[in-house]
């Protein structure tokens, strides 16, 4: 299966750099996706722009892909499957939660000069960051790309009902299946909340798996592909 991979906030394809050849040994076709705006000087990308470019490698797979989001990227993974309820296999969410309609897609941070930097590790302090060593912080740091502020402010639009019935993996990586299913219960994540097909998968790591737990991580989303 084609397994579609989005990073979060300041991460391109090469996120997911370790994850590829376990996936691939698995038997997958893992596509990490670089999409506009994430290091190609395009700081006018919108996100329009990048759900455009999730949506043509979804219409590229030859078969219904495994589309996979990571932190704020569940959005977006969750709009793949809004626009292409009938294209998208199922959807995983690493670390995050869909947003809902009308809601801003990651205006967490300051804005300078027209985009979202990297705000440093102080705002990660905790199970978030509690497994990257100093080298892997300061690679995270070097390589962060900056978020355009349309992506981060623009608004997160979904329309089609069919979205519901999409299955979706929740992977808990620095909180853990109870604490997701307590704030669904809650009414904090209400596009989960009227999903009909989530499972959880618990995976002991923080808030980056793809570069602390890689080889876990690729099973976890080669078992969801499978399932």
């Amino acid at each position: 299966m084609d397994i579609l991979l989005i990073g979060g906030l300041w991460l391109d394809g090469s996120a997911w750099d370790d994850v590829v050849p376990e996936l691939t040994r698995l038997g997958h076709r893992p596509v990490p996706l670089t999409l506009p705006g994430q290091g190609d000087g395009a700081v006018s990308a919108t996100l329009d722009d990048q759900l455009a470019a999730v949506l043509a490698a979804v219409d590229a797979a030859p078969g219904k892909p495994l589309v996979v989001g990571h932190s704020a990227a569940s959005t977006l993974a969750w709009m793949a499957g809004d626009a292409r309820p009938e294209k998208v296999a199922k959807v995983a969410l690493i670390g995050g939660f869909p947003a809902a309609d009308g809601r801003a897609y990651a205006d967490f941070f300051a804005i300078e000069g027209g985009v979202m930097p990297f705000p440093g590790w102080g705002p990660f302090e905790g199970p978030d960051a509690a497994d990257l060593d100093q080298p892997a912080r300061d690679r995270f740091a070097a390589a962060a790309v900056s978020v355009p502020e349309a992506v981060a402010r623009g608004v997160v639009r979904l329309t089609d009902e069919r979205r519901f019935d999409i299955p979706v993996v929740v992977v808990c990586p620095e909180f853990t299946p109870a604490q997701a299913k307590e704030w669904i219960a809650a009414g904090e994540i209400p596009e989960l909340a009227r999903a009909t097909r989530v499972e959880y998968v618990d995976l002991d790591s923080g808030h980056w798996p793809m570069a602390t737990r890689p080889g876990e991580l690729a099973r976890v989303l080669s078992e969801a592909a499978n399932a």
